[in-house]
């Protein structure tokens, strides 16, 4: 189940998403800017202290799918053994590694 709204006749989503395995030090932050900025998607992504990258984004709910579907693999490096996912409420995206 997607939570969104329309702006301008768009469905916008914005999810939270949880990635394990081995997906620290293989470049995935960078490739998932990378990947969410073509795909058209705003957020962030940061390494967690127990090994996992916590990823916010929103846009577009077929471009969230798109980058979300790119999670499950990463980077070229990278070993994803699971992703946890969740709908976040449409606030504002602060709070991340440039957020307050």
């Amino acid at each position: 189940m997607n939570s969104g709204c329309q702006k301008n006749d768009v469905h916008v989503v914005k999810r939270r998403l949880l990635i394990s395995g081995l997906v620290q030090g293989v470049g995935f932050r960078w490739e998932y800017r990378r990947v969410a900025e073509a795909a058209g998607t705003a957020g962030w992504a940061r390494n967690l202290a127990d090994g996992r990258v916590e990823v916010l984004l929103e846009g577009p709910a077929d471009a969230v799918a798109k980058v979300e579907a790119w999670c499950h693999t990463g980077p070229r490096h990278a070993v994803v053994t699971g992703v946890e996912d969740e709908d976040d409420p449409l606030d504002d995206l602060a709070g991340g590694p440039d957020g307050p």
